[in-house]
């Protein structure tokens, strides 16, 4: 009885729930409370349950699920909640990926850093992909494989068991008190990991955020097509797409925006591609330079993500460590880099610098002459050598467009890699897909990375490869818009609001290609210290967004976002994407990235409102 009720009110929400549901990749903040983002829509949803009621009003005022799209959405929450109900389960001992080797990956990463040891159990053959050597020599995971008939085979272990087999059905949990994670492998779709409910809950924790800083949740699309195969009871049913033709139109997109000639990685999301991207060079380190110390050199204010991966991987690997990069306000990019690569020369290291240009958030451009020259330097190691060159890791989000890497521009001599967030202008925020680019100096490395995209099964989904190949061929278009937008709408505020510090790109910056939608703006402040000057100043802020998203609603969101086809987006970086950043290191200033189809009329007119009720 109670299956059926579980299965018809999940019947119903397929059947009504919201649109964004489906399109919205990026969390809202005026219904985000991040201490309770694991917790507060699956609480609210409960409630509903109990009342049977599954009415799209219902379900639209529900808080943000997790945080869009990696950590979970609300259909990724509602699969795991269905399918813990049906297992007499708690719904986070269930998580969905799109990945299908993550979830193992997961659990072995915990393992490694509490020294405990990991039994992999399996039916058939293991995933082609799932590369036991590389797991081993690269990542440093220990374990054990061990083939099985039926998960009652599986024997008791001193350490973590885990069960993994296809399934072309959703609702299989293949638990017993020898299974701590059970591994549901489901195509296309991507997995479910359910974990023993005798584990300790930190497995929950940290294997959740291996999925929001690694990987990505099912999407919801797929978490779509994975519920209606739950409540039918029948196999996983996929619409048909044009993968092959979407894939080679983005492909061909890629190296035509970006003026590069190597052949572009695709991947599921930005933090993705990232990875792929860090692991294949650690990989190639250890080829190339075995025994050397790896250094990843990383701006300590940069996107969160960025900032929190990089310590993740070097907290994993006893050669890896990250070194800070210190890039805008009283920094220079160029002298920082100078400094640090003199720094690692005299370590006898190997340097990799993850860095994005413009800057988030302050929107700084380096001198970048002046930024090729300190790439290029030879520099010596304490016994003379010549020390190892570097390859620098190019976040080009804000500024897609520009070529920095194609036959005689300014970074084709330096071994540079360049990716960008494909939620941002690449989808117009249709989906997560990030991409990463190559110059000519960069063949083998990026051979490296494919490799290790693949071991992460962490490629775009036929989804994703879909609405890229639908918005790229725009993106320039867009972004030149974008740009017309905001250039006017930060004039108008220099003009009315003279006192404030506005962080965008000069007008020679943009003549030269530099042209972003977003721009950072630090309000006046006053008080008789600094404490209250700091406090008049961030309830300033919270005014300026909450008074543009209450006026412009239709338009305005407090939202983490950039790129989008419509609207204006506001938000305060040291509470949003800088959330794993240290304190002293945040930014306590408004954020707004404007769109290429928006009312500037009416967002000046708020914002006039704005400055005249301060």
């Amino acid at each position: 009885m109670k299956d059926n009720k579980v299965l018809n009110y999940i019947k119903d929400i397929i059947k009504n729930h919201p649109a964004d549901w489906l399109g919205l990749t990026t969390h809202r903040l005026d219904i985000y409370n991040e201490k309770l983002a694991k917790t507060q829509f699956l609480d609210q949803l409960e409630t509903l349950y109990s009342k049977n009621n599954a009415s799209t009003g219902a379900l639209a005022v529900l808080p943000t699920a997790y945080d869009y799209i990696r950590l979970g959405h609300p259909l990724s929450s509602v699969l795991e909640w269905g399918i813990a109900h049906l297992h007499g389960l708690d719904a986070e001992n269930v998580i969905s990926f799109s990945s299908k080797t993550i979830p193992v990956l997961a659990v072995l990463r915990k393992n490694l850093l509490e020294d405990r040891d990991t039994q992999i159990n399996y039916t058939g053959e293991l995933p082609a992909i799932l590369n036991s050597e590389l797991l081993k020599e690269v990542y440093g995971y220990h374990f054990q494989l061990q083939k099985v008939n039926a998960p009652s085979d599986v024997a008791s272990f001193n350490g973590s068991t885990i069960f993994i087999a296809e399934h072309d059905e959703i609702n299989t949990v293949d638990l017993n008190s020898n299974i701590d994670f059970s591994i549901s492998l489901h195509g296309d779709l991507g997995s479910i990991l359910v974990i023993n409910s005798s584990l300790d809950k930190t497995f929950i924790s940290d294997i959740q955020h291996v999925r929001r800083r690694e990987t990505i949740a099912m999407t919801p699309s797929n978490s779509l097509v994975a519920l209606k195969s739950l409540v039918d009871q029948k196999p996983i049913v996929l619409e048909k797409n044009n993968l092959s033709a979407d894939k080679t139109s983005v492909l061909n997109s890629i190296k035509e925006i970006t003026g590069t000639e190597l052949t572009p990685l695709v991947a599921s999301s930005g933090l993705s591609i990232q990875y792929a991207i860090m692991m294949g060079l650690i990989h190639d380190a250890q080829v190339n330079h075995p025994g050397k110390a790896i250094k990843f050199i990383v701006p300590p204010n940069c996107y969160g993500g960025t900032n929190d991966q990089a310590r993740r991987v070097a907290a994993c690997l006893n050669n890896v460590e990250v070194v800070d990069l210190p890039v805008d306000g009283d920094n220079d990019m160029v002298q920082s880099v100078d400094l640090v690569l003199n720094q690692i020369a005299a370590q006898d290291a190997v340097p990799y610098i993850i860095a994005e240009i413009p800057t988030n958030p302050r929107v700084e451009v380096p001198d970048l002459v002046a930024l090729k020259e300190a790439l290029s330097k030879e520099r010596k190691t304490p016994d003379g050598t010549i020390a190892i060159d570097p390859v620098f890791i190019l976040d080009q989000t804000f500024c897609p467009n520009v070529h920095f890497l194609g036959d005689g521009k300014m970074l084709s001599t330096v071994r540079t890699i360049s990716y960008a967030s494909g939620s941002k202008f690449p989808s117009g925020g249709k989906c997560t897909a990030g991409y990463c680019v190559g110059n000519n100096k960069t063949s083998a490395l990026i051979d490296k990375i494919d490799l290790h995209l693949t071991l992460c099964d962490n490629e775009a989904t036929a989804l994703q490869y879909e609405i890229l190949a639908a918005q790229l061929p725009s993106m320039n278009q867009r972004i030149k818009d974008a740009y017309k937008n905001t250039r006017e709408f930060v004039t108008f505020v220099q003009e009315i609001l003279p006192n404030a510090k506005i962080n965008f790109v000069s007008e020679e910056l943009a003549e030269q290609g530099f042209t972003p939608s977003v721009f950072s703006l630090d309000l006046p402040t006053q008080g008789n210290n600094d404490e209250e000057r700091e406090r008049y100043k961030r309830e300033l802020n919270l005014k300026l967004i909450n008074l543009m998203i209450t006026e412009i609603p239709q338009e305005s969101k407090f939202c983490v976002s950039y790129g989008q086809l419509k609207g204006c987006y506001w938000t305060i970086p040291a509470t949003s994407t800088q959330g794993t950043t240290k304190e002293g290191d945040k930014d306590y200033i408004v954020r707004a990235s404007l769109s290429p189809d928006l009312d500037l009329d009416l967002h000046k007119k708020v914002f006039k409102d704005f400055v005249d009720s301060i």
